[in-house]
């Protein structure tokens, strides 16, 4: 699956990696700009302590403590109740504290309206209900502040940039895409038109590369179309030429007395009917343009109809097909295959006699011969024979591997012992 989407995989894999890269940077950002705003306010403590260490130190009086505090828009939080919930719910952003010392101090619920701390001052900030307060303890006094100005670090401005920039991205690779499934819609098209559909059409509005290679596509479809209907004109214009002085030479040659060189000629212009009719089938098998009528069919029925059609006795061949098997084919072009098969066989064989038999949807023509010399791509080419002989015009296996092709069969070839196997495989099966 992934290797016939490979193309939006690779969008996908760079979209999913620039969201996480930024992601990832957004969230430095955020952590960055969360401690510096946490160290800027933490600033205040400083004047704080100097405040309260006056206070404890009896150096200001209670009213000059309290006005202070009002100064800098602090409030002391008196309430029990308050006190315990912020010391024990809150979150401590900082303190002057180490990382043991506020843990073990500010997360105990021990924690308690008046307790002893250390000798020294010590100021931590701590977040609660979106509220920052500063809690100072000395060995004689705590107190719970609240900071009416001051608010946690809220990161909109972060937020709202981060969720821009990830929103362009989605527009953006949205766009690849949508500009990449004509893509798939092309990879479809050159499917039919490689499968013989020579109306399919390939162009696309626009000025793209895709649309340009469509576009392209479109004018090499519409000259391939050209040469192949130019291909079947002319041989189809040559066939019925020649039809003619064939039917006009089989009349003269009836005319003649003398009986052997009448059969000669007869042999003559057999044989150029037979090459006219192979050329004919050759055409309608490659041209692309033939419709293949395929329904099921008896296989013992279409080997029949090959017997026949290759005027054989049916004592030269011996079958052991079930009469139950079945096979989807165009019963005309598939007949002319087995009957080429069954020619080729005979043909070669010392004893003129040939086997068929079955093995799983595999169907093998046997005969008793000689090995094939040469591979059986060098026979299924026209024209190739290792044996020219007046009867052949090496065009029999090149038909039989062209109709196979057409029904999703094709041609094997393997040597048992002094047997020669021709074996009709299905693309579908998968031969060990």
């Amino acid at each position: 699956m992934v290797k016939n989407n490979a193309v939006l995989a690779t969008v996908m894999f760079a979209f999913a990696v620039s969201v996480a890269s930024v992601s990832f940077t957004f969230y430095q950002l955020y952590e960055n700009n969360r401690t510096k705003h946490i160290d800027s306010i933490f600033a205040k403590h400083a004047l704080i302590s100097q405040i309260y260490h006056s206070y404890i130190n009896k150096q200001i009086s209670q009213p000059v403590f309290e006005a202070n505090l009002a100064f800098y828009d602090l409030e002391e939080i008196n309430q029990e109740g308050a006190y315990t919930k912020v010391i024990r719910q809150g979150k401590v952003l900082k303190s002057d504290a180490s990382a043991e010392e506020a843990v073990s101090q500010y997360s105990l619920p021990e924690a308690s309206f008046e307790m002893h701390s250390p000798q020294q001052i010590i100021t931590s900030m701590i977040e609660y209900q979106d509220h920052i307060y500063f809690w100072v303890e000395s060995s004689r006094r705590t107190i719970l502040l609240l900071d009416r100005n001051l608010a946690p670090y809220h990161p909109v401005n972060l937020l709202s940039a981060y969720a821009t920039l990830i929103g362009i991205l989605s527009i953006a690779f949205a766009l690849i895409i949508y500009r990449l499934h004509p893509l798939r819609r092309l990879r479809k098209q050159i499917a039919c038109f490689g499968e013989g559909d020579m109306g399919v059409r390939f162009g696309i509005d626009g000025n793209d590369e895709i649309a340009l290679i469509a576009n392209e596509l479109e004018s090499t479809q519409n000259k391939i179309r050209s040469l192949i209907e130019s291909r079947t004109l002319f041989l189809r214009n040559i066939m019925h030429e020649l039809k003619t002085p064939i039917a006009k030479g089989r009349i003269v040659t009836t005319m003649l007395s003398d009986e052997k060189q009448r059969g000669r000629f007869e042999g003559i212009f057999e044989r150029l009917e037979s090459l006219i009719g192979e050329f004919a089938l050759i055409e309608e098998i490659t041209s692309g343009n033939q419709y293949l009528e395929k329904k099921e069919y008896r296989l013992v029925d279409i080997i029949d109809g090959a017997i026949d059609m290759a005027m054989v006795e049916y004592d030269a061949i011996e079958h052991s097909i079930d009469t139950s098997v079945k096979i989807e084919v165009d019963y005309r072009l598939f007949v002319t295959a087995v009957k080429n098969l069954i020619d080729n066989a005979i043909k070669y064989s010392p004893e003129k006699k040939m086997k068929i038999w079955m093995e799983g949807e595999e169907i093998i023509f046997a005969n008793e011969g000689e090995p094939l010399k040469k591979p059986l791509n060098f026979y299924i080419e026209p024209f190739t024979k290792e044996h020219p002989t007046k009867d052949s015009f090496g065009l029999g296996l090149y038909i039989v591997d062209a109709i196979l092709k057409a029904h999703n069969y094709v041609l094997a070839y393997e040597r048992r012992d002094n047997i020669n196997c021709f074996i009709c495989v299905p693309v579908k099966s998968k031969r060990k």
